[in-house]
């Protein structure tokens, strides 16, 4: 089912008959004790509060938070707000729709991104590391959620494709910075810069609405990562025990300091490297989001920007 309007393109006093992803669903009671159904729906473009106010018991099983449901409904102005009320909703099953209608993506294809993600994991001389990472990218599964996997649930790179765009950034980034500082292990620079991250096609659950999964919160990427890194160098068989100990630090270390989730501080210059630039490349991409994502008014100023806490600057318009 091809979808026909979004939300970006919706105005007070259309009348809507579209699908959309159910990001929040909850039973709430109005001043006299009738229940609504309060929703938040999603597609690509945007999101849209909105009220099932008739029937509401009737309507909850119907369908549940995550779901993609195909709505009739009317849409008004609510204190300055578009909300839509609700007069028919069905869910949808996943193989009617196209998830990147509702689900935002990485802007360039994957396929050419994990192509030049993979031109740079050529250039790696390094026998013993060529092969590591040869290892992670012969297998079928893990490039599979490699090219879909977010980088992030809320901060950076949050939509499908992030995980594999973020890192083909840092990847080019340390490759700049390997000819330009003295004294970088290349190899070593760049195949920590690409697996940094690898734990995070199973931190997050990205089939739906992005979120944890269960080993995601349990135990975080960066452990998850060193897990998948030590299988690999096992079965390899001979490995330099020194490299993959720099490899396990760097990946350990990327976050930088104790109290943004790095079980070490980078010790060495490979590691350091890694963790400012995958920093540099993580600010710049929830920058430039937040940014366009900001109100289309007169103001040259974003909103209040919780995690950097400070309003950002669009510039003037004109």
């Amino acid at each position: 089912m091809a979808k026909s309007i979004y939300i970006k393109d919706i105005k007070a006093g259309d009348k809507v008959s579209t699908a959309f992803l159910v990001a929040e669903k909850n039973m709430a009671y109005s001043q006299k004790g009738a229940p609504y159904l309060n929703l938040k729906l999603k597609d690509r473009t945007g999101e849209v509060d909105a009220k099932v106010w008739d029937n509401a018991p009737q309507w909850d099983p119907v369908f549940g938070k995550g779901d993609i449901v195909h709505c009739q409904a009317r849409a008004v102005s609510y204190k300055n707000a578009l909300q839509l009320s609700i007069l028919e909703i069905r869910r949808l099953e996943t193989g009617d729709v196209d998830p990147a209608d509702f689900f935002p993506c990485a802007r360039r294809d994957p396929e050419a991104m994990f192509a030049e993600l993979e031109g740079l994991v050529a250039s790696v001389a390094a026998p013993h590391l060529k092969a590591l990472l040869a290892a992670f990218f012969a297998d079928a599964e893990v490039v599979g959620a490699f090219k879909r996997a977010p980088a992030a649930k809320g901060f950076h790179h949050v939509y499908i494709g992030g995980l594999l765009e973020h890192t083909l950034s840092v990847a080019r980034l340390l490759d700049v910075a390997s000819r330009h500082y003295e004294g970088v292990d290349r190899d070593l620079l760049l195949a920590g810069g690409i697996l940094h991250d690898i734990g995070k096609i199973r931190e997050y659950r990205y089939e739906g609405l992005i979120d944890y999964s269960d080993e995601g919160r349990l135990i975080g990427h960066i452990v998850i990562g060193v897990e998948m890194l030590d299988e690999k160098i096992a079965a390899l068989g001979a490995f330099p025990p020194e490299t993959a100990m720099a490899l396990r630090h760097i990946l350990l270390s990327h976050h930088g300091e104790m109290e943004f989730g790095s079980p070490k501080r980078p010790k060495t210059l490979e590691a350091m490297i890694v963790h400012q630039l995958d920093d540099l490349d993580a600010k710049v991409n929830a920058i430039q989001g937040f940014v366009a994502d900001a109100p289309d008014d007169a103001s040259a100023w974003t909103p209040f920007h919780r995690l950097f806490g400070r309003f950002l600057y669009k510039g003037k318009s004109g």
